[in-house]
């Protein structure tokens, strides 16, 4: 009887010492040892979620298609010139110097025409060779709506045919300024107030709407 009692009372001592398991057997074991919380409120999940999906559908849609409204912090006004324009000026501007070269269209020397053509080649803008033909595309404009950008015409000859062409750099009240390939003395800026090219003024078109 006396062993009996003695076995009873060490198997109560290792039940009772048994270390606990560090093996989680379930989600409320884990929640009451604190390494489990629930996620958040599976509401604000799924709007969350909802709203990425509409904000990646709207990014989609503006990319496959041309914003062609202003954003609200700028305003195109009449003195503004577009990107573009400013890009065609200063790509003709680089050949300020260059000597004048019938049917050049290189910097190893351009004739008027082939100035205009070449600058607007790099632009994937092409034009007519000659400046005859190139007076004939776009719009005319009245001379108080020539602005830069614009292509300038002269005729130089004597006739009534146009025969020079530029590319209007700057507008002011009575001067309009243009840089183009002159036979004397190359690649250059002149302008309007200049007596022969103030008499020989022709017509400007607008090609960039």
């Amino acid at each position: 009887m006396k062993s009996i009692l003695s076995l009873l009372l060490i198997a109560v001592f290792f039940v009772s010492c048994k270390p606990t398991s560090s093996i989680i057997t379930s989600k409320s074991e884990a929640m009451k040892r604190g390494i489990y919380t629930f996620p958040e409120n599976k509401k604000i999940a799924d709007k969350a979620r909802a709203q990425q999906k509409k904000q990646e559908v709207k990014k989609a849609a503006v990319g496959s298609r041309i914003n062609d409204k202003n954003d609200d912090d700028y305003v195109i006004s009449i003195d503004d010139s577009s990107y573009l324009v400013k890009q065609l000026i200063n790509s003709a501007s680089e050949n300020l110097g260059a000597k004048y070269k019938a049917g050049g269209t290189t910097s190893d020397g351009f004739d008027c025409s082939g100035l205009m053509f070449s600058t607007f080649k790099k632009f994937d803008i092409t034009l007519p060779r000659s400046s005859v033909d190139m007076a004939k595309i776009g719009r005319i404009l009245n001379e108080d709506d020539i602005r830069k950008g614009d292509l300038i015409f002269f005729r130089t000859n004597g006739k009534s045919v146009i025969n020079h062409v530029g590319m209007v750099t700057e507008v002011t009240d009575d001067e309009i300024k243009f840089v183009h390939s002159s036979t004397q003395k190359g690649v250059i800026i002149s302008s309007t107030k200049e007596p022969y090219y103030g008499k020989n003024f022709a017509q400007a078109n607008r090609i960039l709407e």
